[in-house]
């Protein structure tokens, strides 16, 4: 039986439902870099064949742990689904002569050299200058247009991402941004391969989006994600995700599979998104994406990852359009044959819709709910009306356990201050949008409170 070597760590698909899948495939032996949500413990053992934690004075050469525990399993291939992960999981396929994302894998990773190698290329992007100091930020404020947005060269999840609206603003801006990439290495939110990652910067124009023009509906955010795949270096569009809005500054509040979006519309995006992911000569692995919208049909490239979507965008995929991505990737690099889809699937080939909610302490217009509420799925279950035939549902292995404090929303932590995330199943795309803004509109009065009037900030 083929022998699978899975590098877990945060970030990426539920672990539960990645598992099950390369479990199903072959014989998982899993090395955990995270510790293991207490969820998926139990069915952890009974799914793999082994079960490593590997001691912290181990990680220290992550490139070299991964060998050498997949030669001691006799692994046939070596996956991971985590973004921090990525690089050291391709670093060492490499080593071992097995398929995986490739030699150029860092450039899918680090903002600043995928930004040069794009900009390099010509590829529509917003205009970017790396940043190592406070000095430097200043320099690049003094070059590029205002407003600006200062981000974290190897974050995940709109973490440590800061809006500077005139030079007055950088001081704060570059503190805070370099505390919150502290505090989310703590959280084991990190690159665990590269030294000090968390030191590295990047600051672009945030360009003028727009979902006017793109989608017939409002509600829909002004970017989009490509979901896809790199096969033997050739790039194979899947399908597109759609957002709502996201949150000051860029944190994701939702996204729905499939995106609402015209064929001809479609093609143009994945046509931007090819060029992206072609660039960046990746070998074999999942791919993400995303696509700034503008008016009068332009575009820009925000980023690519080596890895599929994260959160739900894989199990929504799976349930809308019945590929099972972390199966069949599996299989390729298993050496077995795959019928992966020979052009980007569409709405119209979609069964029905899916999309994730990120639970936020924020309304609908991204204000501070009024007062601090618990979380507790079965009150938002039984109380807030959705259309016919939507169902919701939580994932609980991305959630605080009910009667949990919801975190107060902090713009720089991003995700990190989330409650929950929900999972819902609807009829069609613009029904999942309408379920969602009234979710959102009514969290805050119908949540429990913790019986306290102090104002979340």
């Amino acid at each position: 039986m083929s022998k699978v070597l899975f590098v877990y760590a945060k970030g990426g698909p539920p672990l539960g439902y990645a598992l099950s899948r390369v479990a199903a495939r072959s014989a998982v032996h899993l090395l955990a870099l995270s510790a293991l949500p207490p969820t998926v413990a139990a069915s952890a053992d009974r799914l793999c064949a082994s079960v490593l934690i590997p001691a912290e004075s181990e990680r220290r050469d992550l490139v070299s742990l991964i060998v050498s525990r997949a030669q001691a399993v006799g692994a046939d291939a070596v996956v991971t689904f985590s973004e921090y992960a990525v690089v050291a999981v391709a670093e060492a396929c490499e080593k071992l002569g097995l398929a995986g994302a490739g030699d150029c894998c860092a450039l899918a990773r680090d903002k600043r050299m995928m930004r040069r190698t794009w900009q390099e290329r010509g590829i529509s992007q917003p205009r970017f200058r790396p940043v190592a100091t406070e000095q430097d930020l200043h320099d690049a404020a003094a070059a590029l247009r205002f407003p600006l947005l200062l981000k974290a060269a190897w974050s995940a999840g709109s973490t440590a991402h800061r809006i500077l609206r005139s030079p007055d603003d950088v001081p704060a801006a570059w503190e805070r941004a370099r505390e919150v990439m502290a505090e989310s290495a703590q959280l084991g939110y990190a690159e665990l391969h590269v030294a000090d990652a968390g030191a590295d910067f990047l600051v672009e124009e945030i360009v003028p989006g727009t979902a006017t023009g793109w989608f017939d509906q409002e509600g829909w955010g002004d970017y989009v994600s490509v979901e896809g795949v790199v096969v033997d270096g050739d790039f194979r569009p899947v399908c597109l995700s759609g957002r709502m809005p996201t949150v000051e500054p860029f944190t994701e509040r939702a996204g729905i599979t499939p995106a609402a979006l015209p064929d001809d519309a479609q093609r143009r995006i994945v046509a931007l998104a090819r060029e992206a992911v072609d660039a960046l000569g990746l070998r074999n692995c999942g791919t993400h994406t995303e696509i700034k919208l503008g008016a009068d049909g332009q575009m820009w490239v925000i980023e690519t990852a080596a890895r599929f979507g994260g959160a739900m965008t894989v199990p929504q995929i799976e349930e809308v359009f019945g590929l099972d991505l972390i199966g069949m990737l599996t299989d390729h690099l298993l050496g077995r044959p795959v019928s992966w889809p020979a052009e980007v699937r569409t709405p119209q080939e979609a069964h029905g819709a899916a999309g994730s909610l990120v639970v936020l302490a924020v309304d609908g217009a991204g204000d501070a709910w009024p007062d601090q509420r618990v979380w507790d799925f079965p009150t938002v279950r039984d109380a807030v009306p959705l259309s016919a035939g939507s169902h919701l549902s939580v994932v609980a292995e991305n959630s605080l356990p009910d009667g949990t404090p919801v975190p107060a929303y902090d713009p720089a932590a991003g995700a990190n201050t989330m409650a929950a995330l929900c999972l819902l199943s609807a009829t069609d795309p613009e029904t999942v949008i309408c379920d969602f803004r009234t979710l959102v509109d009514a969290l805050p009065g119908t949540l429990p409170t913790t019986g306290t009037t102090e104002v979340l900030a």
